[in-house]
Order: structure tokens, then sequence, then C-alpha cells
């Protein structure tokens, strides 16, 4: 995964953060909760970012445990 999903994923999650807030001072529920929404997709997105990252590590240090470097 890398450094391009960390930033769409935190991009959505500023993107849900200003809905949720705009939707709030304006009363907009159905805003509000898009809002919310959005910023637990980002979280579940970066999560799978975070655990594909790291499963990637494993496989790397296998990798070079095997060919020995």
């Amino acid at each position: 995964m890398g450094i391009s999903d960390d930033a769409k994923n935190k991009a959505e999650d500023l993107k849900g953060r200003g809905k949720e807030a705009a939707g709030s001072l304006s009363g907009d529920d159905n805003l509000k909760n898009e809002g919310k929404g959005d910023q637990a997709s980002a979280e579940g997105k970066q999560k799978l970012t975070d655990a594909a990252d790291a499963v990637k590590g494993k496989v790397d240090d296998v990798k070079d445990k095997l060919t020995g470097h």
C-alpha cells in the first residue's frame, strides 16, 4: 500500500470532519451523519492499509532470511 493510500485516507477523514462540522453548524443531521460515515470509512481503510503494510514487512523479512540478506 503506502503513502498515497495514507494520504487518500487522511483526505477522506478530513472531508468527513468538514461535513460533520458543517452539518452541526447548519443543523443538517443528514450531512453530519454522512461526515461521520466518511470518517468511519477512512478509519477502516487506514486499518486495512496498516495491516497490509505489516504483512508485506513480514513477507519481506522472510524473503530476506531465505535469500541470506
